[in-house]
């Protein structure tokens, strides 16, 4: 992991979401995001979830620690079975990495480790008897985590306009169990927003590169993965074409602290509605207040 990143990077993304569900929340029926003004929302979680899986896939290729079960590549069912499996691989006998060189290995291995960070959580094994067990003090025999920060932050994501969310009934027409005759039909709920334009923005502190050894490769692909965010993640609530990368802006400053505030770079990029009523992205028109000295890269 040489070349580690030497530049500050700031980014923003625009994404549009046509009768999709961007990122539904579990506790309101799976509805698409919003906040109490009416404006939807894709959380940092989501973002960072496909990023990994784009990260993953056959184009790109890199080790990723947090995989989706579907995605899973080296049989392991769980985080902690796939990083004790990792740790235990690199032992010398009965001698333990330290927790600084377990962080570092961990970073070598993981691209998503050394980009957004972990928190590995492990269990103190004591080889003391029962009774001696029970009489450890308050120190021993608790759990123990190593945490790593990620120089790869992302925001929240707002869409620019309140979004209309639509709720659609959905029936099952075929018997789910054999049973004798045809069975009533099963009604459903559908949730979609008939038409959203979400920010989405982001930044790559230089100090923390240097502490995972994030380098300005792992940038590239960072760049290649916001890119092509939504290919591959097709599903019945975001069918392929619902969701699509609009608007790619890359800024480079040309220091490891940058010469802007990461705030600053970000009002730097306007979305003005063109219509009260947006329905496409044509709808918006976007202006780029450039700041001097910095490196503007529109991708899209």
């Amino acid at each position: 992991m040489s070349n580690v990143l030497s530049n500050k990077i700031d980014f923003m993304l625009i994404v549009s979401a046509t009768n999709a569900n961007p990122n539904g929340d579990p506790l309101n029926g799976n509805r698409p995001r919003e906040n109490y003004d009416g404006y939807g929302e894709i959380s940092d979680v989501c973002i960072k979830r496909k990023i990994r899986n784009r990260l993953q896939d056959n184009d790109i290729g890199e080790k990723i620690f947090v995989q989706s079960d579907e995605r899973c590549d080296d049989g392991c069912k769980s985080l902690s079975e796939r990083a004790t499996k990792f740790f235990d691989s690199l032992k010398k006998g009965s001698i333990e990495l330290t927790d600084e060189e377990k962080a570092k290995k961990a970073c070598e291995k993981w691209i998503d480790v050394r980009s957004f960070g972990q928190v590995f959580a492990f269990k103190k094994k004591s080889k003391k008897t029962k009774k001696e067990t029970e009489d450890l003090d308050e120190s021993e025999g608790k759990s123990v985590s190593i945490g790593i920060r990620g120089p790869v932050s992302i925001h929240q994501s707002i869409s620019v306009n309140p979004v209309d969310i639509v709720s659609m009934q959905i029936t099952k027409s075929v018997n789910s169990e054999p049973s004798e005759g045809k069975s009533s039909d099963t009604m459903g709920t559908k949730h979609f927003v008939s038409f959203g334009l979400y920010i989405v923005k982001g930044s790559i502190n230089c100090q923390l590169a240097e502490k995972t050894g994030f380098s300005n490769e792992d940038a590239e692909l960072i760049k290649q993965a916001l890119q092509t965010l939504f290919e591959n993640d097709a599903s019945s609530a975001r069918p392929d074409g619902s969701m699509e990368v609009c608007k790619f802006i890359w800024c480079k400053h040309n220091n490891p602290n940058g010469q802007y505030s990461s705030a600053k770079v970000h009002r730097s990029v306007k979305i003005e509605a063109l219509t009260e009523n947006p329905k496409t992205f044509s709808d918006y028109k976007i202006t780029i207040e450039k700041l001097a000295d910095l490196n503007y890269e529109e991708i899209l």
